[in-house]
């Protein structure tokens, strides 16, 4: 059920870049606008991501009165309302309003919906759940690369009316199954609903066990911590400056949204077709199989990432992830100036594998751990304002690359790469020397990840207090281990 609830915004996200490449190889499509270059095209591109920007100062009020399902119920109507102005655009003009209103729907539900996920899913598959989060944009994107490679042979309107329209699914899909699934039990303990809370926690995580040790130790924890955290929370957004870890955290997530957003993969997603006719590809068909293949692709591998990462290191896989990038860009501007001096087939060809090979090395860490991390990264307290930072800084980057990467193409050709590979590289550093490990600790150990060490001893205490006299608990978060483990010193025996 949280699958097509949660996941459902991702692919909307993923639906609208294959959609907007594949709109921009249909003759149809660019004759309607007048076949938009540069600005113009630019602007149609950019303002979905300026309409998220818009929405930002109201998520976490929505997120923390209102709770996840709700958002996330709210968010899916916008959407729902901008596809359906989107397909019956009678110009430029509603076209544009009609994005910049899917925009303004979008981040309420992916803060919702990523929340949800880390807060609800089982600790043993909350990795999994929130890496399989970002890797659901592939299944909107293949959806949506399928629909215009069908529907170009279509001699209307319709060839591109039917796709704009089809991307309401992945909202109905949401407003569908949303109803199918309780509310986040951290939020509902900060709501003082502490009886629907543990009710939650024994039906999903226990199986209907009202005796667990697991749920008795879960429930302890979050309490104790959320009690925490409210003490010191003023739930506005100074709590995001008031001490040095907080600030860190944001330091860390603002560039985070900047690298999801700034490492050339907008290049690839949105204006793939005006980099193939920059090697010579220009015939419709050509474009629109090459669009399709390269979303499959990434779909394959990054889900097959997904459900690997979590047997490794954050920080190692995030190293790993920069410094492929920076080899693989710094290869497509060599090929791509290759091909602009020479004419050859052979450099267009590795054009074209280079943005094959980008997939997985951007999938291995900015799509398979950004919400794992992000969701681990924060205390419950300022989850919300945490993710909406990033989602502000990464949607600006997306309103300015989407703006100003067809001017840059047009103008500059494979020149405009270059800034590219010195803005990675700059990610490989930041990486390396600011991002701590989370891996392998529960959300409420993590809460206290820059913070002094007494808080987490209380914390400890209280849930030792809750499972009798005589327990020690020693928390885990890998595939080996439940969650939580208590050990009996008087019986030396484990449960």
């Amino acid at each position: 059920m949280l699958f097509p609830t949660a996941m459902g915004v991702e692919m909307t996200s993923g639906f609208d870049g294959s959609m907007m490449n594949g709109l921009q190889a249909l003759d149809s499509w660019d004759n309607y606008f007048g076949k938009p270059r540069g600005s113009i095209l630019g602007l149609m591109s950019s303002i979905y991501s300026l309409g998220a920007v818009c929405a930002l100062p109201f998520i976490p009020l929505a997120n923390d009165r209102f709770g996840r399902r709700y958002t996330i119920v709210f968010a899916s109507c916008i959407m729902v309302l901008g596809a359906l102005l989107q397909g019956f655009a009678r110009n430029l003009a509603m076209f544009i309003m009609a994005r910049w209103l899917l925009g303004l729907g979008i981040p309420f539900a992916i803060v919702a919906a990523s929340s949800l996920i880390g807060e609800l899913g089982y600790p043993k598959e909350r990795p999994v759940l929130t890496s399989l989060f970002n890797a659901s944009w592939f299944i909107g994107s293949i959806v949506a690369a399928g629909i215009t490679y069908g529907t170009f042979t279509i001699k209307s309107n319709w060839a591109w009316r039917i796709p704009s329209l089809l991307q309401i699914a992945p909202s109905l899909l949401q407003l569908t199954f949303v109803w199918f699934v309780p509310e986040s039990p951290r939020w509902l303990i900060s709501k003082d609903r502490h009886e629907e809370a543990l009710a939650v926690l024994i039906e999903y995580h226990a199986e209907g066990d009202a005796d667990s040790e697991f749920v008795r130790a879960e429930y302890a924890q979050i309490r104790e911590t959320l009690a925490l955290e409210m003490e010191a929370s003023s739930q506005s957004w100074k709590d995001m400056f008031a001490t040095s870890g907080m600030r860190r955290r944001v330091l860390l997530c603002s560039f985070l949204g900047l690298f999801t957003q700034w490492s050339g993969n907008t290049l690839i997603s949105y204006y793939l077709v005006r980099i193939l006719e920059s090697i010579g590809i220009t015939e419709q068909k050509t474009r629109l199989q090459i669009n399709l293949g390269q979303t499959c692709w990434g779909f394959v591998n990054g889900t097959f990432l997904a459900l690997i990462v979590y047997r490794f290191k954050r920080r190692t896989l995030y190293l790993i992830c920069t410094c492929s990038l920076l080899l693989v860009y710094t290869s497509l501007t060599i090929s791509s100036e290759r091909y602009a001096t020479t004419k050859q087939n052979s450099a267009g060809v590795a054009v074209i594998f280079f943005i094959f090979a980008y997939s997985p090395c951007y999938n291995l860490g900015y799509n398979a751990l950004t919400y794992t991390y992000l969701v681990e990264l924060f205390p419950f307290a300022t989850r919300s304002r945490g993710i909406t930072i990033f989602q502000l800084f990464g949607r600006l980057a997306n309103f300015f690359n989407t703006y100003v990467n067809p001017i840059g193409l047009k103008d500059a050709g494979w020149k405009y790469y270059i800034s590219y590979v010195v803005w990675l590289a700059f990610e490989v550093v930041f990486v390396y020397f600011l991002f701590p490990e989370t891996s392998g600790r529960t959300l409420e150990e993590l809460a206290f990840l820059f913070e002094n060490e007494e808080d987490v001893h209380r914390v400890e205490h209280a849930v030792e207090k809750n499972l009798g006299h005589g327990h020690r608990v020693e928390t885990h978060d890998d595939e080996k281990a439940v969650a939580v483990e208590v050990s009996d010193p008087a019986s030396h025996t484990k449960v």
